[in-house]
């Protein structure tokens, strides 16, 4: 089984695994990298579904 990387939005750290309960965590990732830039990849998704939803109104 291959690991999944979280990224802990309360202590802005990376988890391999699942270590802190999930409404703590973002993920998961497929690598260190990209949970790295969990916050970044979530900022752009909800700016792109915003931009949507302006769009859809």
């Amino acid at each position: 089984m291959s690991t999944e990387f979280w990224y802990n939005i309360v202590t802005h750290e990376v988890e391999e695994g699942k270590q802190s309960p999930a409404v703590d965590r973002a993920g998961p990732y497929a690598t260190r990298a990209e949970a790295e830039q969990a916050l970044e990849t979530i900022k752009a998704r909800n700016a792109r579904l915003d931009a949507e939803d302006a769009a859809d109104d």
